[in-house]
């Protein structure tokens, strides 16, 4: 595979196409893609957007996020307190913990 040469068909973004009835096997979310694509003037640069880009935002937006908000809102109430206490060491050991990673990926 080259860089830069997409490897699957790609849709414009701003096309100037008259919105058309859904032909045989094509989804409604096409049709009101090519819809929308028409009613947004674009500024003269066409944007295409892979169907590889779109599987990978469906998936993303589909996962739930691993995110413990009862510890973000309490470090949040610490920083604005100001009683928020930072960690040198465990910073410094976590940095050298992911360099000597990437560098085994890298010689690996």
């Amino acid at each position: 595979m080259k860089i830069g040469t997409p490897s699957d068909s790609s849709i414009p973004v701003g096309s100037t196409a008259s919105p058309q009835a859904p032909k045989a096997g094509e989804s409604a979310s096409s049709t009101a893609n090519a819809a929308a694509a028409k009613s947004t003037q674009s500024a003269g640069v066409a944007v295409t957007v892979s169907t590889l880009a779109r599987t990978l935002e469906a998936a993303s937006a589909s996962e739930a996020a691993d995110v413990d908000t009862a510890k973000v809102d309490a470090v949040r109430t610490a920083i604005q307190q100001g009683t928020y206490v930072v960690n040198p060491e465990a910073i410094a050991d976590k940095l050298l913990a992911n360099a000597q990673e990437m560098l085994n990926r890298t010689r690996n």
